[in-house]
């Protein structure tokens, strides 16, 4: 059984974490995963403060195992939200689009594990030099936001400078990138674009149709002259989108207006000019199944490449 010192940390059975992703990630997905031995999260971009007091409430009722929320730092409300999780009692957080350094010292005071979203190495010492628990190395593979650096080269550079834990996420949905992680030296992954797909995830099913027929070339990254590139599925929105960035007379201004509210159409009503973020592997993607079949798959699918890679040695 593949087991990692990440496990111990967080009280999990295997190391692999499902992505908070913004929307989509609520009580019903984050059960369903720690319920399978992962460590499922819960978004703090779901309709204000409270409502994610709610989603953390009824996770509670719905799994006995561990569980986080991910916060976007650069939330109008990320400040309501850090205070939220520690009455709450929530002990483990992911964080996202900015520094974590103004709340760090309140959330470990609170027994909080800290787990930032990186996408440098320089990222990855600045966290751990605050007291990070551990980390996610994201590489442009993912959904979502995404940074400059691959998961390939990223990886195995964090590994190689920070001492703490390193989970692995971009473009890793079954066991041969799960195993490819480990090689590279994670110690966990961070599986987004999969769970997605998951029956527990409650996204509207346009949603899952459009990663499930997604191919290696389905999705495009807009938002790099905002300076917020973003990943998502080629759809007219995206590409309209992408047609607005490359037209001079088209303000930025115009671009963000048009793309204000663009994933909450995509998840809860199926918008087709609704952005559909996904990662690269959207196209691995084949059926819907339930988020305890993904564990075990990405997690069996993984022992046995790491076990046949022997087979490489001479």
């Amino acid at each position: 059984m593949i087991k990692s010192r990440i496990c111990d940390i967080l009280g999990i059975e295997y190391p692999i974490i499902q992505g908070g992703m913004a929307w989509v990630a609520d009580a019903s997905l984050a059960a369903a995963v720690s319920n399978a031995g992962g460590l499922g999260l819960i978004s703090s971009i779901n309709a204000g403060t409270e409502a994610v007091r709610e989603e953390i409430r009824k996770c509670r009722q719905m799994t006995g195992k561990p569980f986080g929320v991910n916060i976007m730092l650069q939330a109008p409300n990320a400040a309501e939200i850090a205070g939220m999780i520690v009455e709450e009692g929530v002990k483990i957080i992911t964080t996202g689009a900015g520094s974590p350094a103004p709340y760090m010292e309140m959330w470990k005071e609170a027994g909080i594990k800290v787990i930032p979203v990186i996408a440098s190495v320089a990222l990855a010492l600045k966290v751990q030099a605050m007291g990070a628990t551990a980390l996610v190395a994201e590489g442009a593979e993912s959904g979502g936001h995404v940074g400059e650096l691959h998961t390939m080269s990223l990886i195995p550079q964090v590994a190689d400078a920070v001492d703490i834990p390193v989970i692995a996420a971009g473009g890793i949905c079954d066991g041969r990138g799960a195993a490819a992680a480990f090689i590279l030296g994670a110690d966990a992954i961070q599986v987004g674009t999969r769970f997605i797909a998951a029956e527990e995830c409650t996204v509207h099913q346009n949603y899952k149709d459009k990663i499930i027929k997604a191919s290696d070339i389905s999705t495009i990254v807009t938002g790099k002259t905002l300076g917020h590139p973003v990943r998502s599925l080629k759809t007219p929105f995206s590409k309209t989108f992408a047609d607005m960035e490359a037209d001079p007379n088209v303000t930025p201004d115009q671009i963000l207006a048009f793309g204000t509210g663009a994933l909450r159409k995509a998840v809860k009503e199926g918008d087709p000019n609704g952005s559909y973020m996904a990662g690269e592997c959207a196209g691995m993607v084949r059926k819907i199944e339930p988020a305890r079949e993904i564990v075990a798959d990405i997690i069996g699918g993984a022992e046995k490449a790491l076990a046949g890679a022997g087979k490489l040695l001479a």
